[in-house]
């Protein structure tokens, strides 16, 4: 499956109802609260003795994802640009890869 087959296929799934205003903050609220679910997960791994559950972090990675896709089409940012846009901003901050000092004095 293509990025853009999954955002097709979540575009197909939300609410048509709402207004773009909606759309922008369920995007935005879910995108927060998946990302949630996600660090709790981790957090009852690395805190509280659980097992890491690999289906889980799919699980929770497919709903940021989800989110993710939702609050960029509802934008109208492409995924391409996105992905250029971060690959240039590291590039600028980390031209010789990650560097500790450049981290701590940016």
């Amino acid at each position: 499956m293509t990025y853009n087959e999954f955002a097709e296929d979540v575009i197909r799934t939300i609410n048509h109802g709402l207004d773009e205003d909606n759309h922008i903050l369920c995007g935005i609220m879910g995108l927060v609260g998946e990302a949630g679910e996600l660090a709790d997960a981790i957090k009852k791994v690395y805190f509280q003795g659980h097992r890491l559950d690999i289906e889980k972090m799919k699980d929770e990675l497919g709903d940021v994802l989800f989110y993710f896709a939702y609050l960029s089409e509802t934008l109208g940012i492409r995924i391409e640009d996105i992905m250029k846009y971060n690959v240039a901003k590291r590039a600028e901050r980390y031209p010789y890869g990650f560097e500790t000092e450049r981290s701590v004095n940016r």
